[in-house]
């Protein structure tokens, strides 16, 4: 079993309650593997129905990328509504934006009905412009969101420098129907609230096997084995090889972190003075917050690793620099990594693998909302509810073609952008 990263998640969360490695041969109705988020609250869901259900995860609940987030509670996904009708028609694309639009609600609704602890903001969440360009995007995302009933306000650039605290930006968006969490304590608080329901959660047990025997699924870890009806894969960033094809659905994608050492009042007082979150409209994002004491994190696209060292920091710092100049010298004391998933077609995808098989994942940088909605998604269809009722479509799953390519076409792919957001911050400088 891995430790946590030296994040600033670890060292701020609620006590990790402890869950002890399966041992011996156990039995369940359902086996989730994977304690993240969507793990976790589909265990809880399938608990809040009365349903046995055991927890296998290889390190300790939120180990993975759901304890190394920027806990930005942000509603929708990459694709706006527009893009879910032309690609799903008008009634399924419709129905999967409502979804998507409600997840910060489905996760709120979760921390209050638990009483979780987790600094749970529901202010909203910002999404500054970086340049015209991101001006073009905002505006277009507001206006599909409306008929949703979203409550969006777009905002200009004087109102913008105000919540933001910075000049760097031309114009934003305010979702008020987002938010931030403490990622590490929610994860934690996922797993007592479901344990508590009466949850097996076994951590230090990683699945090493996963076999269909008489009607039934045998998930296998090094001191113990768990025989149930279905089994609910919710690994995302973190797939293996235990199921191969799933491993292969998605691209992992590095993203890292930064919290600076805790601001002095007055300079905290000008940076975010509303608490707000906030991620931008680059392709290459800059995603920033204000946490506990006083201190900034930022995070953005990272190196192809996990484990960082304090040189692998300099480029967030040129950025934090860049966005508050009022910071001067910039202390770090915490920094790490972590993956996020990927698919092709930027959606999350739910499939029934084979029969009594489920998996749910592909947030493409959505996974704090939209990994906790998938879970009680998953819960569904594993209680037995029809695949048509579900607001995401329950589809084949299918591994990406030259999948080996892709990770190198990721690392080229992030030069490009860098270059582009570049020339797009130097146009509207001339």
């Amino acid at each position: 079993m891995e430790r946590h990263p030296d994040s600033l998640w670890a060292v701020t969360a609620e006590p990790d309650p402890g869950h002890p490695p399966l041992e011996g041969q156990t039995s369940a109705e359902i086996c989730v593997v994977g304690a993240g988020f969507t793990g976790l609250s589909a265990a809880l869901a399938l608990a809040e129905r009365g349903l046995d259900v055991v927890v296998v995860e290889a390190n300790t609940p939120g180990w993975g990328a759901s304890g190394r987030n920027g806990g930005q509670v942000i509603p929708g996904l990459k694709q706006d509504p527009d893009a879910l009708l032309a690609a799903f028609g008008d009634e399924a694309g419709a129905r999967l934006a409502s979804f998507a639009g409600s997840t910060p609600q489905i996760l709120f609704d979760i921390v209050r009905r638990h009483a979780i602890t987790c600094d749970a903001f529901e202010g909203g969440w910002l999404q500054p412009a970086h340049a015209e360009a991101g001006l073009d995007t905002i505006r277009a995302r507001a206006a599909q969101w409306r008929p949703y009933g979203a409550d969006i306000v777009e905002l200009d650039r004087a109102e913008t420098a105000r919540l933001v605290g910075s000049e760097h930006y031309v114009g934003a968006l305010l979702d008020r129907r987002g938010g931030s969490i403490q990622p590490l304590s929610f994860a934690r608080g996922l797993a007592r609230a479901a344990a508590g329901l009466g949850a097996r959660i076994h951590g230090d047990s990683p699945a090493t096997s996963l076999v269909r025997e008489d009607g039934q699924w045998r998930v296998t870890t090094p001191r113990g084995s768990v025989r149930a009806r279905r089994v609910v894969l919710a690994t995302n960033g973190y797939s293996g090889p235990l199921q191969p094809a799933l491993m292969r659905s998605v691209v992992p994608v590095f993203s890292f972190q930064v919290a600076t050492e805790p601001l002095s009042d007055n300079i905290a007082a000008t940076i975010l003075p509303e608490g707000h979150p906030a991620s931008d409209t680059r392709r290459l994002l800059w995603y920033f917050r204000k946490v506990g004491r006083n201190r900034l994190l930022m995070g953005g696209r990272g190196y192809r690793k996990d484990k960082l060292d304090a040189a692998d920091t300099r480029v967030l710092q040129a950025a934090l620099r860049r966005l508050y100049p009022q910071l001067g010298e910039i202390r770090f004391s915490h920094h790490w990594g972590g993956r996020v998933a990927m698919t092709a077609d930027h959606l999350p995808h739910l499939h029934e693998i084979e029969e009594g098989l489920f998996a749910g994942l592909g947030f493409n940088g959505r996974g704090v909302a939209m990994g906790t909605a998938m879970g009680t998604v998953l819960a569904r269809v594993a209680a037995g509810e029809p695949a048509e009722e579900m607001p995401l479509p329950v589809t084949p799953l299918r591994p990406i073609r030259l999948h080996a390519l892709h990770s190198p076409v990721v690392h080229a792919l992030t030069a490009y952008y860098r270059w582009q957001d570049a020339r797009e911050r130097r146009a509207m400088a001339t």
